[in-house]
């Protein structure tokens, strides 16, 4: 399909964005843009999370992994592991995190840190957010800007950094006035369009393979893609490990962090927040799943049109490859295993109505995860660093100007992180700073535990500051040395539960009792 084709329904799609955001944005305020004046539906607000919790990556690597190689065997569906652990952790956050950031009237979650603690540890735990939602967030949109880059913009010319400049002009356009108010709207739109994109690339492929769902499963599981536990204790993949895990990550990328419990407490009471999280965590185990079949499917239909794997050697590794003919030149190959399958059958193999579904459903898939983080980055700086609701010397429009400042300033940084993972152009360093999520969360993770679940106190505030960037650092060091230490044994995602209990261990250490 012509490149220019869809790259109108990319513009089509911002305008629609634009509209939303006009209407919603009417004569909003700062409370408007931070928690949207606690008066969000408590529905919209748990669709639209889906959007939020998947990204852009998750979009294209779930799928991906299923027909990936790890250990010798196919990963399958094991990412249910995962799944099934999230489910254990949205109800912590229901009815343990949730009750608290009420009963408290937080704007901010890291204000909890700062009645606890004091105000030391309040800007550490707010700056550990930043730090880790910016980088995360970018990382998660440079893997789509890149995608669409490689597909559209470069076959009609457009540098990246143009796309990329571009992209995030859009963000800022429909975010700079609504804040949460127009993302809990925006976000609903995008979701509903994601899980639509979704349905209908599953419908086709089971269409055009002539077999029904039931088929579908028993011609996967043949194909060895229906692996769902992995029950070798030493590997990373060690479902009590996944599940386990998948809470924690759970507890901590959503409990903990300020852009997703941003919307959380935009509702205005708190059972129907808790209602939220609960449907969040339901409704999102269908949508993996049915993402993981789709996975199944295109490793059929890739198949199906030609593509066998082979071992390849780089590196002095042997690596498995899925090559298929590539439609544009006669005679060549192109390699889709992993992340590649979905973009390249969806662009190149299938018909032109379902790639323009697709790039929809991709974008779908990228702004409800880069729209809300730059919206609590700004409310986290704002509130958590700069004390702008506390700021009696500034009137309203002062602190508009403020926010705006910031709004812009934050859009700045993130083309400069998406610039240097393209100069980079290595897609496992996207592997490897999302994977920094567990270290700038498990200090999170590690004080808001010590914090609720003891009632210890903490003289020196400063040397909470010090325990949380150590903690970090020993984590990294266990996890690089765990398997000759322990016979074998790979740290994996339970990264994020060790940092955490360091930082609790450590905080304990310098605590005495309270009086």
């Amino acid at each position: 399909m012509s490149a220019g084709i869809l790259f109108s329904f990319v513009i089509g799609y911002f305008l629609i964005l634009l509209f939303v955001a006009w209407y919603t944005s009417r004569n909003s305020n700062n409370d408007t843009f931070f928690i949207g004046n606690k008066n969000s539906n408590w529905m919209l607000v748990a669709f639209g999370m889906i959007g939020t919790s998947l990204s852009g990556v998750t979009f294209v690597s779930v799928p991906g992994g299923v027909g990936d190689v790890a250990g010798g065997a196919f990963k399958g569906f094991a990412y249910m592991q995962v799944t099934i652990g999230y489910f254990f952790g949205y109800c912590v956050i229901a009815f343990v995190l949730l009750p608290l950031y009420y009963r408290l009237n937080l704007t901010s979650i890291y204000n909890y840190l700062q009645q606890r603690f004091g105000n030391v540890a309040y800007k550490t735990g707010a700056l550990f957010f930043i730090i880790s939602r910016t980088v995360g967030a970018t990382a998660r949109l440079y893997l789509v800007i890149n995608i669409l880059q490689f597909f559209i913009l470069d076959r009609m010319g457009v540098p990246f950094v143009v796309t990329a400049s571009f992209i995030l002009l859009m963000i800022l356009l429909y975010t700079f006035e609504g804040g949460v108010k127009t993302i809990v709207y925006t976000d609903t739109l995008q979701t509903s369009l994601m899980v639509a994109g979704l349905i209908v690339c599953v419908v086709y492929i089971l269409t055009h393979l002539g077999i029904s769902g039931g088929e579908a499963f028993s011609q996967m599981s043949d194909q060895g893609y229906l692996n769902v536990f992995n029950t070798d204790v030493n590997s990373k993949g060690f479902f009590l490990k996944q599940i386990l895990g998948g809470a924690f990550i759970a507890i901590a990328m959503t409990g903990l962090d300020q852009e997703m419990m941003q919307k959380n407490i935009s509702v205005k009471k708190l059972g129907d927040s808790q209602k939220n999280v609960m449907t969040m965590a339901i409704v999102l185990m269908g949508v993996l799943f049915l993402f993981l079949m789709l996975g199944g499917l295109l490793y059929l239909y890739a198949v199906s049109k030609g593509a066998v794997y082979t071992d390849v050697e780089m590196g002095g590794k042997i690596v498995k490859q899925l090559l298929i003919p590539d439609p544009d030149n006669v005679g060549q190959t192109i390699n889709i295993i992993g992340d590649k399958i979905f973009p390249s059958v969806a662009i190149n193999f299938l018909p032109p109505a379902i790639s323009i579904i697709f790039i929809i459903a991709l974008i779908s898939a990228l702004f409800p995860s880069a729209d809300g983080a730059l919206t609590a980055l700004t409310s986290s700086f704002c509130i958590d660093l700069l004390n702008l609701k506390q700021r009696d010397d500034l009137d309203e429009k002062a602190k508009r100007r403020t926010r705006l400042t910031v709004h812009f300033t934050f859009a700045f940084v993130f083309l400069a992180c998406i610039m240097v993972f393209y100069v980079v152009n290595n897609n496992s360093i996207i592997d490897v700073i999302l994977d920094l999520a567990g270290y700038t969360y498990g200090p999170l993770l590690g004080l808001f535990s010590f914090g609720i679940l003891t009632k210890r106190r903490i003289n020196n505030s400063l040397i909470i500051t010090g325990i949380c960037l150590t903690a970090p650092v020993l984590s990294y060091f266990l996890s690089k040395y765990a398997k000759d230490l322990f016979g074998g044994y790979q740290i994996g995602i339970e990264l994020l539960i060790i940092n955490g209990l360091l930082t609790f261990l450590g905080l304990w250490a310098i605590s005495h009792k309270s009086k």
